[in-house]
């Protein structure tokens, strides 16, 4: 199964290909078929530390022996990916036209809101 998610080891960045799983009530990690969706308490690896991996001192390991060779993006990645890139490629839509605002009338030069009077008024 194609999956965009990574091993959940360290510094790994290799893409899952198993999901490993504790049964605590048996004593029993199961290292099997990458899981449809991400689960909170399992754990996905790469192919390499899937097959590598050992249990903690008095567990139980159970391989479910699969091939674990990534087939390549399925049709739905495909799709996914082309929508994207079409949304991406698209140009932003236009704002729409703001109307003109007026222009203030200039009949005199505006020079502040401050001015000069005379003692005389």
């Amino acid at each position: 199964m194609k999956s965009s998610r990574q091993c959940s080891r360290t510094s790994c960045a290799s893409p899952a290909a198993a999901t490993l799983t504790y049964v605590y009530e048996d004593s029993t990690v199961v290292v099997g078929q990458m899981a449809a969706q991400a689960e909170p308490h399992s754990y996905d690896l790469c192919a390499d530390h899937a097959e590598r991996f050992t249990a903690p001192r008095g567990w139980d390991v159970v391989h479910i022996h699969q091939d674990l060779v990534d087939p390549g993006p399925s049709p739905d990645d495909l799709d996914a990916l082309a929508r994207a890139v079409r949304e991406a490629g698209r140009p932003p839509a236009p704002l729409a036209p703001q109307p003109p605002t007026a222009a203030p009338v200039a009949s005199e030069p505006r020079r502040g809101h401050l001015r000069v009077v005379s003692g005389d008024a």
